[in-house]
């Protein structure tokens, strides 16, 4: 689990990259690189209030070991407070 201050999803990686997504931790934020299709899907499930969640690393591994989950949570009054 890491705790940002900020996340940047980037829709420019290549399916020819040879990776499902990248993650890189930014100064004190979370960037996210995935590609144009994910960022589509990103997009909606966001319009549509939906929890999702972005398996990174490369394509050929059989095991995933590292997730980005975009989660909502039931009562946004108390979150980012002060």
């Amino acid at each position: 689990v890491t705790g940002a201050s900020f996340v940047v999803f980037n829709g420019a990686l290549k399916t020819s990259s040879g990776f499902l997504a990248k993650s890189n931790i930014v100064e004190d934020g979370l960037m996210v690189q995935i590609t144009r299709e994910a960022m589509e899907s990103l997009r909606q499930a966001l319009r549509e209030k939906k929890n999702f969640k972005i398996a990174c690393g490369k394509t050929d591994a059989g095991d995933v070991k590292e997730y980005v989950d975009i989660c909502w949570v039931e009562n946004e009054e108390k979150t980012n407070q002060g």
